[in-house]
C-alpha cells in the first residue's frame, strides 16, 4: 500500500483520481488543490509519492516541488499533467519530478506509474523519456564541474546496476540481467543515491550520462 497525496485544483478530477487510487489498495493522506497548501501539509501527512498537477492556482507546480522536497525529503512526485510542452516536461524533472504522465492516460496505465514512481523508478507518458535523455545528454556535452578527491567510489556492482539504469532498464529487467532479487536492485540504487547524494531515478540517469555509462 502506498501512501499518496493528490495534488490537482479540479474537483471532479482530483476526487476521480482519489477515488482510482483506494480502489487499488493504496491510502490517499491528503488531497488538496492548491500548491501552497500541500507544502504545508506534506510533512504531517507524509505521502510515499504526491501525485501533481503542473497548473495550480496559486503557484506553479515547479515551485510545488521544490517545496515538497524540502518539506519531505525523498517524496516521490509524479506529475500528472494536460501539458506535454517540452519545456514544462524538463523544468519539472530538473526541479525533482520522478515522472511525469500526461492526463490522457488510462486508469491502468495511471496506476502503474504510481507504483512504478513510489518505487524511484523514472516514469513518462511514452515519447516524453527520449525527451527527457536527449536534455540530459545535450547538458553532459557540457563543460563539466570541477570535482574534487571526494568523488564518491561506487562498487563494482553499483557501477553495473548504474550503468544499466542509465541503459533505461527497468528494475525489474536490471534484476533479471543480474540475476538478482528486485529488492536488491533497489538496495543497490539506494546506496548509490545516498553516496552521490542524489535524490531519483532521474538524477541518477543524468549522473551516468555525465560519465558515460549509457555507452
Amino acid at each position: 500500500m502506498i501512501r499518496v497525496m493528490v495534488v490537482d485544483d479540479h474537483p471532479m478530477w482530483r476526487d476521480g483520481v482519489a477515488r482510482d487510487l483506494t480502489e487499488a489498495g493504496h491510502d490517499v493522506v491528503a488531497a488538496t488543490g492548491e500548491g501552497r497548501q500541500a507544502v504545508r501539509i506534506a510533512a504531517a501527512a507524509r505521502p510515499d509519492l504526491v501525485v501533481l498537477d503542473l497548473q495550480l492556482p496559486d503557484i506553479d507546480g515547479v515551485e510545488v516541488i521544490s517545496g515538497l522536497l524540502a518539506a519531505l525529503p525523498g517524496v516521490r512526485i509524479l506529475m500528472l499533467s494536460a501539458s506535454g510542452e517540452q519545456q514544462s516536461v524538463l523544468d519539472a524533472v530538473k526541479a525533482g519530478a520522478t515522472g511525469y504522465l500526461l492526463k490522457s492516460a488510462g486508469q491502468a496505465e495511471f496506476l502503474a506509474a504510481v507504483e512504478s514512481a513510489a518505487a524511484g523508478e523514472a516514469v513518462f507518458t511514452p515519447g516524453l523519456a527520449g525527451l527527457v535523455l536527449g536534455e540530459f545528454r545535450r547538458l553532459a556535452t557540457e563543460p563539466p564541474r570541477a570535482e574534487d578527491d571526494g568523488t564518491p567510489r561506487l562498487t563494482d556492482r553499483e557501477t553495473e546496476v548504474l550503468r544499466l539504469v542509465a541503459k533505461g532498464l527497468s528494475y525489474k529487467q536490471i534484476a533479471e540481467r543480474l540475476v538478482l532479487s528486485h529488492r536488491t536492485v533497489q538496495n543497490h540504487v539506494q546506496n548509490t543515491l545516498g553516496k552521490l547524494q542524489l535524490h531519483n531515478r532521474v538524477e541518477l540517469t543524468r549522473y551516468a550520462i555525465e560519465k558515460g555509462l549509457d555507452q
